[in-house]
């Protein structure tokens, strides 16, 4: 039977109250972020649910907060690479080429309703190509 095979070696489920420090950690707090991850490395790409769809990984967090050391640390580590990271990374390329396959990404929302543009803003200097070009779409 397909599948089978991990259900039988499925991890336990990580501690929500373990899931919830590491997102929130990894807003702005490299030590605790690199702790965490150590102790538990299924954090990488565990996601906190905050209520009412608002699902967030350390990644989202670092994200959407600017944390470009952050950021870069999970990727560096695996993390699931999204166009909100990107964004505030300032990958312009990325972000011309989903866009142009996605054209309606344009408008798309992160954790806790935070838009595109404001992401690729969080990003400050290194993220302005980005934010000139979502601008030019049409970006909110």
């Amino acid at each position: 039977m397909p599948g089978s095979l991990y259900k039988q070696n499925k991890p336990a489920a990580l501690k929500p109250e373990l899931v919830k420090e590491f997102v929130v950690a990894a807003h702005g707090k490299l030590d605790r972020t690199q702790e965490l991850l150590l102790q538990e490395p299924g954090l990488l790409n565990a996601t906190w649910d905050w209520g009412a769809g608002d699902f967030e990984t350390g990644l989202g967090g670092a994200s959407h907060m600017g944390n470009r050391e952050i950021a870069n640390f999970l990727l560096s580590k695996g993390a699931r690479m999204d166009i909100f990271t990107a964004a505030m990374l300032g990958k312009l390329e990325i972000i011309q080429t989903i866009i142009k396959i996605y054209p309606d990404m344009i408008s798309c929302k992160g954790p806790h309703g935070i838009s595109l543009l404001k992401h690729a803003k969080a990003g400050g200097k290194e993220s302005g190509p980005v934010v000139a070009f979502l601008e030019t779409q049409g970006a909110k």
